[in-house]
Formats: C-alpha cells, sequence, structure tokens
C-alpha cells in the first residue's frame, strides 16, 4: 500500500515530469530563451482549461441558469491567481525544476518515451474535454 506523503511524492514527481516535458519541448525549438517561463505557461493554460471544463460541466449538470460569461472580472482574476501563483512558486522562483531537468535526463531513453507518450495522452485528453466541456456548455 502507497502511503500518503508517498502519493504526493508520486504526484509532485508528475507535475516536475509535465514541466520537464514541456521544458525539453521549449529547448527544441529554434527559440531556446525562457523555455522554463514557456513551460510554466504550458502548464499554466491545461490548469485553466481544466477549470474551465469543470465550471462548463457543472453548469450543464448542476445549474442550467448560470452563465460562466456573467462572472465578475475578480472571479477571473483570483482564478486566474490561484493557477499561477503555485506554479510560480514550484518552478520559477526557486531553481528546484533544474535538479529535476537533470534527474529526468537521466531517465532510460525507452522509459522517457513512454514517459513522453503518457504526457502527450494526457495533454491531449484535457484539451479535448475542454473542448467538449464547451460543446455541452452551449447545448445548455
Amino acid at each position: 500500500m502507497v502511503s500518503k506523503t508517498q502519493k504526493t511524492s508520486i504526484m509532485k514527481r508528475a507535475y516536475y515530469y509535465l514541466f520537464y516535458k514541456f521544458y525539453k519541448l521549449a529547448e527544441s525549438s529554434p527559440s531556446r530563451w525562457l523555455s522554463d517561463w514557456k513551460a510554466g505557461v504550458c502548464i499554466i493554460a491545461l490548469e485553466l482549461f481544466l477549470i474551465s471544463s469543470i465550471a462548463n460541466y457543472f453548469v450543464f449538470f448542476v445549474d442550467k441558469s448560470l452563465h460562466l460569461a456573467e462572472l465578475s472580472n475578480w472571479g477571473l482574476i483570483i482564478c486566474v491567481l490561484a493557477v499561477v501563483t503555485p506554479n510560480y512558486i514550484a518552478f520559477l522562483h526557486t531553481d528546484t525544476w533544474k535538479d529535476y531537468v537533470m534527474e529526468f535526463d537521466r531517465l532510460p531513453k525507452k522509459k522517457n518515451r513512454i514517459g513522453g507518450w503518457i504526457i502527450l495522452g494526457v495533454v491531449l485528453f484535457v484539451i479535448i474535454n475542454f473542448i467538449f466541456s464547451f460543446y455541452l456548455y452551449y447545448q445548455t
């Protein structure tokens, strides 16, 4: 049985691995400038897609009278800050991400390739889920 601290550790490592994959993708682009920021922005976008999907599902399944476009700007600002702040602290404020990049670089190629496919699957799932949630949202 996996303990709670091990689960947290597994989740944290998975989060850093997601960052690592986006970082490596940014590093392979012609402009390698600010690759850590690009990776952070990709994670923030995925998280905002996920939050938006949950909100859309809430409107569709629970409260059809609620319209997300009517939410105040403060609600949007708080939501974005709730996503951006932890990401900034986890990845950019400290240089912990550099240690994880070096650690994940040492993984065997096969394991890294499998991890890449898993990350691709998760990213595609979040994006498709986001699109589908808007489809349902506009059905209300």
